[in-house]
């Protein structure tokens, strides 16, 4: 059997904000505390778990996230993106200010988390051949 992803624990210096953040924007039900962590069910069975870091803001490393989403609930991603006035960008680099791009077959757009996390939303999987 492949192995598959179970979690991914993203550090925050707020656990619940970082969290909230990504359902808010997704339009899931409130983040669940399981131990030390602000869990994030995803459709697929995975977890993102958020930890508060034991480092200063500075020090915490960028991750990146990518959700595959159907093209409605990239609507109503998107929509919350713009209601909510964050930047977002059409290129993972932080190039095409307040664009979503059409790469793929399909959409993408690309926001950051408070604690400078990537996260991607894409409508069509990556074609490696293009």
């Amino acid at each position: 059997m492949p192995a598959q992803l179970d979690h991914t624990i993203m550090h925050s210096t707020d656990r619940f904000a970082s969290a909230r953040f990504l359902t808010a924007l997704l339009g899931a039900p409130e983040p669940e505390e399981f131990g030390p962590f602000a869990t994030v069910p995803l459709a697929n069975g995975v977890t993102v778990d958020y930890a508060d870091s034991i480092v200063d803001s500075d020090h915490i490393i960028m991750q990146h996230l990518a959700f595959l989403v159907s093209e409605e609930e990239f609507d109503q991603i998107h929509g919350r993106i713009v209601e909510r006035g964050l930047p977002y960008w059409g290129g993972p680099h932080h190039q095409e200010p307040q664009e979503i791009n059409h790469r793929h077959h399909g959409r993408g757009v690309y926001v950051d988390d408070p604690d400078g996390h990537a996260l991607e939303f894409l409508t069509h999987p990556y074609v490696v051949d293009e």
